[in-house]
């Protein structure tokens, strides 16, 4: 899988050795309780849809954690369809795949897109479960028509890979959906798609305008496409600064692409030998 690099999935306020407590925790005003307060500080996911705003939620369970968070989640997903896509995280990330499978489809039968889109990727790769790409088609398919962005980048990213019967104006369609969430990653993908004609009509300004806007929020690859698009005039107004610009933040978010660039930039002439090899590059 390859567009988003592979598919891809998700910090924390790890409290090991703390060893808190459920009776130690107040539960909060809105009346959750004690075990879901715990499961969310431990396990919440931050790009889960689910996710009360006021939760921050962590990309990766701290090691130190699991035990705590499984203990937890496991009380509190009898009430609560998130904490039980957290049992399935704080499973899969203590290598218990098994638990893992079965806590997120049983979130996803209660409406989860996130359990949807972890369950894709354990279906999709086999971990845990038989692999079956259809399946994680389906999977992501109705994670993104739940308005799940990774829903629909791990659609695109699927169908890029060469899994079963690729539909690429479905996947643009799902990612149209998606970007409207205001998902960087969602606007670069559906971005490239735009720019490059595929799943529906080529329209660089479209695919500017998408770009720009997950630049905004620092995504490396829309940073680097914005400052090709800069530089060429391709799809608005041709602006050298403004391309450079875009290089250096791209690059120092560690952008391979930018940094050829921009070294490009500083160094346009090239000197080769007879066989086509690089001698030099002379800059000015």
């Amino acid at each position: 899988m390859k567009r988003s690099g592979a598919v891809a999935i998700a910090c924390g306020l790890g409290i090991g050795s703390l060893a808190l407590s459920a009776a130690a925790l107040k539960p909060p005003a809105y009346g959750q309780s004690a075990d879901l307060v715990l499961c969310d500080r431990l396990a919440a996911d931050p790009t889960d849809p689910d996710k009360p705003k006021d939760v921050k939620g962590t990309a990766e369970i701290a090691p130190s954690d699991l035990a705590t968070a499984i203990k937890f989640c496991k009380v509190a997903s009898a009430a609560s369809r998130r904490a039980l896509y957290q049992l399935g995280r704080a499973y899969a990330a203590n290598q218990q795949l098994p638990e893992a499978v079965s806590a997120y489809r049983k979130a996803a039968d209660k409406g989860s897109t996130s359990a949807m889109v972890e369950l894709g990727v354990l279906v999709a790769t086999g971990s845990g479960v038989a692999k079956d790409e259809a399946q994680a088609r389906k999977l992501f398919d109705r994670a993104a028509a739940g308005g799940n962005p990774r829903g629909a980048t791990n659609l695109a990213a699927l169908n890029e890979s060469g899994g079963a019967a690729p539909d690429s104006v479905q996947t643009r369609a799902a990612l149209a959906k998606a970007a409207e969430t205001n998902s960087a990653e969602a606007q670069y993908q559906l971005g490239m798609m735009i720019a490059e004609g595929v799943g529906g009509p080529k329209d660089d300004v479209a695919a500017r305008a998408l770009f720009e806007k997950a630049a905004a929020q620092d995504h490396p690859r829309a940073l680097e496409r914005m400052g090709a698009f800069a530089q060429s005039g391709r799809g608005g107004p041709q602006d050298a600064s403004a391309a450079k610009a875009y290089y250096e933040k791209a690059a120092a978010l560690g952008n391979e692409e930018a940094k050829t660039a921009l070294k490009r930039a500083e160094c346009p002439i090239v000197l080769k030998d007879k066989r086509g090899n690089v001698v030099t590059h002379l800059c000015f």
